[in-house]
């Protein structure tokens, strides 16, 4: 069979995120499963809201769940209570889409089960991590598509490999399962298929759905509407390449229109959300943006370094040097340092409690592409033995680093951290 240590690999990562999340729950602590809490809450607020309590303005029934379940934090910072009393969440609903199946799911076994149905008992908690790990794993099947078009099996399988062993990703495929990052994980690998396949055979039915994905993202997280970048830029690595992008975009300029209906459609719930609950189709929930003075230690920092406790990001990001005959390199070079722009220039540059800096997790489907551009090189150049060390020092660490930081330990603890200041 063609391609079998891409699919292993695939096998391999769903097999060693489940054990991982397995063997965290080996413990007394009875919230362990508990996902749902402190920032998770917010994104999940909704499907409670809607389908249990039919409760979206008043929340009159988080006070009781906070007291059962403890998934404020202690303060109630998820929703901004407006003036007339009634609350608008802070965070967007696009999240809340994407686990709705599975929070379904979860009701029915508690139905089954006789467990309390009230959205926060273990069968919607496991429904949640089951979610989780199938998104991300879902996420993997279409970016093996994507390196497959691009590189051969061997290099798909080692990208897959390092991305999913040797970064933060597993930390929020399974133990922190609820936060947004993983369910966006897998947009970004389908907006990569569906810009490949429109640019391959432009079609209506890819227009839409390169629009209605990157909507979601959006409103799953505002930031990730530079996801536009992808399709925009993608196939201009040359001055032919880019003159046969354009004469195809004149050529179908009608999909150009659609992209846009579809991705306003993609927004269009929170909107619709926003207008119900405040009066205004817009509403500021408050974040904001030092653009002209970035936190550089988001990168280099020793509480959430990205460099630091996920070095594999430097092999990332060195990747770029070796995209210049892909059609995707002004796509992702672009998208990836407008995204780290972004993430740097967040006023509150901790992220709340994290392990490196996992407002970048969602993105890894495009550092991919560097990532692989890179690995390709180096087997290439006979000089295989290199990834696979730096490959399996990173995964050592890594999940050394995981071991502590789920026992409570929190930042600071990482061991180049540590050796720099001996």
């Amino acid at each position: 069979m063609r391609n079998n240590f891409s699919k292993l690999s695939i096998v391999l990562l769903v097999l060693i995120f489940s054990v991982f999340r397995l063997q965290y729950g080996k413990t007394n602590d009875r919230n362990i499963y508990n996902v749902t809490t402190w920032d998770a809450f917010g994104y999940y607020m909704y499907l409670p809201s809607v389908f249990i309590y039919h409760d979206v303005v008043a929340l009159n029934w988080v006070p009781k769940i906070d007291a059962t379940y403890h998934v404020t934090g202690g303060v109630f910072y998820q929703a901004i209570k407006q003036e007339d009393g009634r609350y608008t969440n802070k965070y967007l609903c696009g999240v809340s889409i994407l686990q709705a199946p599975f929070f379904l799911i979860g009701h029915a076994i508690a139905i089954i089960n006789k467990q309390p149905q009230d959205g926060f008992s273990w069968p919607y908690q496991f429904a949640i991590i089951f979610g989780a790990l199938f998104w991300v794993t879902f996420g993997f099947v279409f970016l093996r598509k994507v390196l497959l078009r691009f590189f051969d099996d061997r290099i798909t399988a080692a990208t897959i490999l390092l991305i999913g062993l040797c970064s933060n990703l597993i930390q929020y495929s399974t133990i922190d399962a609820a936060q947004s990052h993983v369910w966006i994980f897998s947009l970004y690998s389908l907006v990569l298929w569906f810009t490949i396949k429109w640019h391959e055979k432009p079609s209506a039915v890819y227009a839409i759905l390169i629009g209605l994905v990157s909507g979601l993202a959006v409103i799953a997280r505002p930031t990730e509407l530079i996801i536009i970048f992808i399709p925009l830029l993608w196939s201009l690595h040359n001055a032919q390449a880019s003159a046969n992008k354009w004469a195809l975009v004149a050529k179908h300029k009608m999909h150009v229109v659609i992209c846009c209906i579809a991705g306003f459609v993609g927004v269009l719930p929170q909107l619709l959300y926003w207008h119900y609950t405040t009066g205004s189709f817009v509403y500021d929930v408050g974040s904001k943006w030092y653009f002209l003075n970035p936190w550089f230690r988001v990168l280099f920092g020793p509480e959430k370094g990205w460099f630091l406790y996920t070095p594999i990001a430097i092999i990332m990001v060195a990747g770029f040097v070796f995209m210049k005959k892909y059609p995707f390199q002004k796509s992702v070079i672009t998208f990836c340092l407008l995204n780290l722009w972004v993430i740097m220039a967040w006023s509150d540059w901790r992220y709340g409690g994290s392990y490196s800096t996992r407002a970048l997790v969602q993105s890894y489907p495009v550092f991919a592409l560097a990532l692989a551009a890179l690995v390709h090189y180096y087997f290439q150049q006979k000089k295989s033995t290199l990834i696979y060390g730096l490959g399996m020092l990173f995964i050592i660490l890594n999940f050394y680093q995981l071991n502590i930081y789920n026992k409570g330990v929190g930042e600071g603890f990482s061991p180049i951290l540590m050796l720099f200041s001996k």
